[in-house]
């Protein structure tokens, strides 16, 4: 990105950073639960290159802005505020990285569910450790950009996310114990094939909508007397009056079980119990977490009848991709037959 930041700011810059976007296997909204989820890091990169500078500037390539922005100052809604929170973090653990300007190249989509903001986050913190010469641990760079996103940007995300980023390594799936955040690497069997189709609806997350299911299960697991959703049982859930609540937590008590039913169908190769406990999921989304939408319920459907082992969809949900468990032997075939039904999905990782 030499040329680019060059041709942007007037000179070279002189730190990068990078990291990957990420899908979702099985495991969505358990991660502020204390639960466990099973991501994978994604081929697609977020690139941060950055110089020190007389202000706060930053350039996205992607779009084409070059906005002022001040870590010190109010969120100001826009792209910025990734940036502009992750230095902050920075700030907060005693590492200054002082007014800079900062480009950014990203081949993660945005808007589909597999953590663009996360990977810009995690990218910004580590071209500003490689900007003062510090290190920090992976783990360390996940949580110092989930405080960013939850502090500043005002998401309250769980781990998820920032920690497949950060951690997360190319063919191998990752389960995360959001409790502790350990975390164990599980190699991708090669007759394991996971594509990655958006719906063809962008993901309108609306901040207030997610941060209202993240209430209703720590409601949830006040009402049970558990410090956590991942403490009950699927018996425990009767107890709750609140139809909606109810739903709610059962998703995530149910999808935690599944995650550890997953990791032991990956570790033995099985991809027809991996792949219905991949639907299953997204049923669960669909009816009890109410996250979907008609486009993804729709491509899922077809994935399946196409001859995918499971599909569901990953992210928060409300648009995005699906991911897909398909033979390995048959994925031309598998989605023309897909992409027929369903003209405006497109393939973000085959």
């Amino acid at each position: 990105m030499q040329v680019e930041f060059r041709k942007i700011f007037g000179r070279d810059y002189e730190a990068e950073g990078r990291a990957p976007g990420r899908v979702n296997l099985i495991g969505d909204h358990t991660d502020y639960a204390d639960g466990f989820c099973l991501p994978m890091p994604l081929a697609h990169i977020t690139e941060v290159a950055m110089a020190s500078a007389p202000a706060w500037r930053a350039a996205s390539l992607t779009n084409g802005e070059t906005l002022s922005f001040d870590p010190d100052g109010p969120a100001r809604g826009n792209w910025t505020d990734y940036v502009a929170g992750s230095l902050l973090e920075l700030k907060k653990s005693g590492i200054d990285v002082g007014p800079v300007d900062v480009l950014v190249r990203s081949a993660v989509p945005q808007g589909a569910g597999v953590s663009s903001s996360a990977a810009l986050e995690i990218a910004v913190i580590r071209a500003g450790l490689a900007l003062t010469g510090q290190m920090m641990a992976d783990d360390e760079v996940a949580r110092a950009a989930q405080r960013a996103e939850n502090l500043y940007c005002g998401v309250q995300c769980g781990i998820l996310d920032q920690m497949a980023c950060a951690v997360g390594r190319s063919g191998e799936a990752l389960l995360l114990d959001c409790r502790t955040n350990e975390t164990r690497r599980i190699v991708i069997p090669p007759e394991f094939h996971f594509s990655v189709i958006h719906c063809g609806q962008e993901r309108h997350l609306v901040d207030g909508v997610y941060n209202e299911r993240r209430a209703a299960v720590e409601k949830a697991a006040q009402i049970l007397g558990v410090a956590a959703l991942r403490d009950a049982t699927f018996g425990m859930t009767d107890q709750l009056e609140d139809q909606s609540i109810r739903r709610r937590a059962r998703h995530v008590v149910c999808e935690n079980d599944r995650v550890l039913a997953a990791v032991k169908a990956l570790e033995v190769a099985d991809a027809v119990r991996f792949g219905a406990l991949m639907s299953a999921s997204h049923q669960s989304l669909a009816l009890d977490f109410e996250v979907s939408v008609e486009a993804l319920d729709r491509l899922v459907s077809s994935a399946v009848r196409a001859g995918a082992y499971g599909a569901r969809l990953t992210g928060a949900g409300f648009g995005g991709c699906i991911v897909v468990l398909v033979p390995q032997d048959d994925v031309p075939a598998w989605w023309a037959r897909v992409s027929r039904e369903n003209p405006a999905a497109w393939p973000v990782q085959f």
